[in-house]
């Protein structure tokens, strides 16, 4: 597996997306996509702060962006994307940022809602749900009643996830089937694992990116990731548009993936 890192930042204000030069996009379409991309979605509020705004503003541009990525991904032949937008430990952070990060959603919900239609998108979130506040939950339960039906990209979107209690909650499904003779221990498999994982029906993640510098997992989709290209940028997540993503999928195609053999 090969780290992708560019250069730093020599003016922090600048941004870092690939120029469109570089790139061509025609070609890269005509080559292998990967069926599912996974993203970390870092570096809202640094982002904000380098500009002289507040956090919140970051998370507002960061949220926008992610109607954006949708749109190119699904465009560009991707079958599935996972955005990871507030995991199990953000909890942590401040109580106003966390407030603002519960009500954010909503508003962006609807607005989003008539791209997915358009682009026949069905937006699924995964995490502990009961967990958010009820007024998220109602607009959660809109949006994919709303995309239900819908037949093209899959996006989800990580919302209080963390993936050991994804794979502790995977466990105790399996182990509990075995106690009630639902099934035998030799019936467990790799197959069986991903069917009671929140990501059940999607293809194994291909491509993993975090943005703005960060080169760690997070706790993000530990076991849909073991076979992923990893792919690092220095872009801050509301300067990764269109072209950042062909050049990470670019990328991509350049791999050597052998999944453990030899070619």
């Amino acid at each position: 597996m090969l780290f992708k890192k560019k250069s730093k930042l020599k003016n922090k204000t600048a941004s870092t997306t690939p120029t469109t030069t570089s790139l061509d996009k025609a070609h890269i379409r005509t080559q292998p996509i990967p069926r599912h991309v996974a993203i970390i979605l870092d570096g809202n509020g640094r982002w904000a702060q380098e500009r002289g705004k507040p956090r919140m503003f970051g998370h507002q541009e960061g949220m926008i962006n992610v109607k954006h990525v949708a749109a190119v991904a699904s465009k560009m032949g991707i079958e599935a994307m996972t955005l990871y937008a507030f995991s199990t430990e953000n909890w942590k952070r401040a109580a106003d940022e966390v407030a603002f990060l519960m009500k954010l959603p909503i508003r962006f919900f609807d607005e989003f809602a008539p791209v997915l239609m358009e682009l026949n998108i069905k937006m699924e979130i995964i995490g502990k749900k009961s967990e958010l506040p009820k007024e998220l939950q109602k607009a959660i339960m809109r949006i994919e009643e709303m995309t239900g039906g819908n037949t093209g990209m899959r996006l989800m979107i990580a919302l209080n996830y963390g993936s050991q209690d994804e794979i502790i909650s995977m466990v105790a499904q399996v182990a509990t089937k075995v106690k009630t003779g639902q099934m035998n221990i030799d019936d467990i498999t790799s197959t069986v694992i991903e069917d009671h994982l929140l990501t059940a029906g999607l293809p194994p993640v291909d491509l993993m990116i975090r943005t703005s510098g960060e080169r760690r997992i997070s706790n993000f989709l530990l076991w849909q990731i073991a076979y992923s290209e990893l792919y690092f940028t220095d872009t801050a997540w509301p300067d990764f548009k269109e072209d950042a993503l062909y050049e990470a999928v670019a990328e991509f195609q350049r791999r050597d993936r052998r999944f453990g053999g030899i070619k």
